[in-house]
């Protein structure tokens, strides 16, 4: 089918160009099974995990530092984030790209679900939808501690 409509097939293709193609893609596969089953726990075992260049309380890129703010803004505490430097980690660094199949960090996952980027971030913050999902997910108060309501004196 591909074929007749001038598309080339693995199968139309010189064997050495086949066994070129296939080390190709052997080399962009940077996750190793060990990191894999790394960072699936990290995202399993911790309900807010942030792979990002840096640590919170010093990011090294202006997206990281973004979403560590906007966290900080919407209440989150530290002891509720996991942070990864990707940065002291080179396989890190290529392997959270491949696991969540998203090409940039920061990269943002809530109960062992992806959530996104930096842009995506900033965007649930900016629509309401990052506090909703905090606030159902149990990471953050209903209120901020200046907005809690008194506790009721009996």
């Amino acid at each position: 089918m591909f074929a007749r409509s001038g598309l080339r097939t693995l199968r139309s293709l010189p064997a050495r160009q086949v066994q070129a193609s296939v080390n190709v893609l052997a080399q962009r596969r940077a996750l190793s099974d060990q990191a894999r089953k790394l960072i699936d726990d990290a995202v399993r075992q911790n309900p807010l995990v942030v792979f990002m260049k840096g640590t919170p309380d010093a990011p090294q890129c202006g997206f990281s530092r973004a979403v560590c703010q906007i966290l900080d803004v919407q209440g989150v505490s530290p002891d509720k984030l996991k942070s990864f430097n990707c940065l002291a980690d080179q396989e890190l660094r290529e392997g959270i790209k491949e696991y969540s199949e998203w090409p940039t960090i920061p990269q943002v996952y809530v109960k062992g679900e992806f959530v996104g980027g930096c842009d995506i971030i900033l965007s649930m913050h900016q629509s309401g939808e990052l506090e909703k999902l905090l606030m159902k997910e149990g990471l953050v108060s209903e209120y901020l501690p200046e907005d809690a309501p008194e506790p009721k004196k009996d």
